[in-house]
């Protein structure tokens, strides 16, 4: 996997880890397939549910788009004070350079008040960029 980045809001940490997925990329049509790895901890003491997600995309061209939806990969996860979930997804770029970041909506089970979680914007990068 390639760079690592951490945040931790209302007590909830969220990691994401990146790689560019060579076997589905094309670069000659501008097609450029990034995978990336969220873990997300319950480092709080309540019990909460991930309620919805939205993304902000950007690529090098200023391209720019916002992804929302329910839940992550089809669920809607609830985490016990210590407990993680993680999974993996996918962005597309047209360009070989971007990054991403954004915020997952939760809710705390004891009073159901409802609070945002920033996802760290990180970078998606062709590694022979970095060379």
């Amino acid at each position: 996997m390639g760079m690592q980045t951490t945040q931790v809001t209302h007590g909830i940490q969220i990691s994401v880890e990146t790689k560019f997925h060579t076997d589905h990329s094309d670069p000659d049509n501008r097609n450029f397939l990034f995978l990336y790895h969220i873990t997300i901890e319950n480092k709080s003491d309540y019990t909460v549910k991930l309620i919805s997600r939205h993304w902000d995309i950007f690529d090098s061209s200023s391209e720019y788009r916002q992804v929302d939806g329910d839940g992550v990969v089809g669920e809607q996860p609830v985490l016990e004070p210590g407990e993680s979930f993680d999974y993996e997804s996918a962005c597309d770029l047209s360009t070989d350079i971007g990054r991403m970041k954004g915020k997952y909506l939760m809710e705390r089970k004891i009073d159901n008040a409802r609070f945002y979680v920033t996802i760290p914007e990180f970078e998606l990068i062709v590694p022979e960029r970095l060379n």
